[in-house]
């Protein structure tokens, strides 16, 4: 298989934080300014659309309480108006948007979803939920199901997403892996708190590892601190030392063996391009690959759950609580290699 050389951006921003309507808006100047650069495939961070729940970290549930209604308030049905002025762009562009969303329900108001989408010129692809809330995020966001844990097709090849804290799990990894991916978006969001935490750093050990294993290109997107948003977030002198630590935020793309390609960014705004070529994915798997010859399929097994997680499930009805998000059968069903690999369970969902 031959691949063509495409050129990628990973836009390291800061929300219009708990803005909706205006965080979409500089979504979308954001991709047209990365597509007037030539980038084809635009990634943004962890619920860019329209922030982080920091306060999570230093204030008590309880205190925390409004702002989890306000988060609420801002985040977005799936599919929606604000996903469908990205489709609008992104068709109009003739690019590829990846961006992280905090995603409403219509069952209830108070679940929320650490979401991923996939858009292309076609439409909305794909929405991938965070499966595992890290830490204090587990105040603010449900834990999403393995339904979404697929590899897409696109025009440059198979891509998949994971947010953040989820590039930690070695199996969400590895299922991806598994399901031929050579194009790995891992959004995050800026991490302020640095006392016992290096946001960089761990952004970095987990990236090139991913690239490294399983010989692809890993695009990393990180949102940033601006003053804006500290100060809409009304912190005290201690809470805003807090929510200015440093470094906080890395952007950068990582190729086949493990290192970056180009220049990241760090806790600035910016976007970092890079030229991908997926050939040179092929040449260091005669080496290494875990998902092939490298590996003891006979000894290893792994088993994937895929059925949707609902909270009520209808007989003799046809109608769902949420729409359903359609995608390829190709990335429906796997292949006889990757089955031998991977076991999937309720993949007929």
């Amino acid at each position: 298989m031959q691949f063509t050389p495409f050129k990628v951006a990973a836009v390291q921003a800061a929300p219009v934080f708990l803005d909706t309507a205006a965080t979409v808006e500089k979504a979308c100047v954001l991709t047209r300014e990365a597509a007037a650069a030539g980038a084809e495939l635009v990634v943004f961070p962890e619920v860019f659309v329209a922030g982080y729940p920091y306060w999570n970290w230093y204030l008590s549930p309880l205190e925390g309480s409004p702002w989890f209604a306000r988060l609420q308030q801002s985040s977005i049905n799936v599919p929606g108006p604000e996903v469908d002025r990205l489709c609008q762009v992104a068709a109009r562009l003739g690019v590829y948007i990846v961006i992280g969303v905090n995603e409403s329900v219509t069952y209830s108001l108070g679940t929320v979803f650490n979401t991923n989408l996939i858009i292309g010129p076609e439409g909305l692809i794909a929405r991938h939920r965070k499966l595992v809330p890290t830490f204090a995020e587990k105040l603010t966001w449900a834990s999403g199901d393995g339904s979404s844990l697929r590899v897409h097709e696109t025009k440059f090849g198979p891509l998949g997403v994971l947010a953040c804290g989820e590039n930690t799990n070695t199996l969400a990894r590895y299922t991806l892996l598994a399901q031929g991916e050579l194009i790995h978006i891992a959004n995050y969001i800026a991490f302020p708190f640095v006392a016992n935490y290096d946001m960089p750093e761990a952004i970095r050990i987990r990236a090139g590892a991913h690239s490294f294993e399983g010989k692809i290109f890993t695009i990393v997107a990180c949102s940033a601190m601006s003053p804006e948003l500290v100060a809409t977030l009304k912190p005290t002198p201690q809470q805003e030392k807090m929510l200015t630590g440093t470094p906080n935020a890395f952007s950068g793309i990582y190729g086949p063996d493990g290192r970056l390609v180009g220049e990241p960014i760090i806790d600035r705004e910016g976007i970092v391009y890079a030229d991908i070529d997926l050939n040179r994915c092929i040449e260091p798997k005669q080496y290494h690959d875990i998902l092939g010859h490298y590996n003891r399929f006979d000894i290893f097994t792994l088993e994937v759950n895929r059925t949707p997680l609902e909270p009520i499930r209808f007989r003799g009805d046809a109608a769902r609580t949420e729409p359903k998000i359609t995608t390829d059968t190709a990335n429906e069903e796997l292949d006889d290699r990757t089955a031998s690999i991977i076991r999937l369970r309720g993949s007929s969902n």
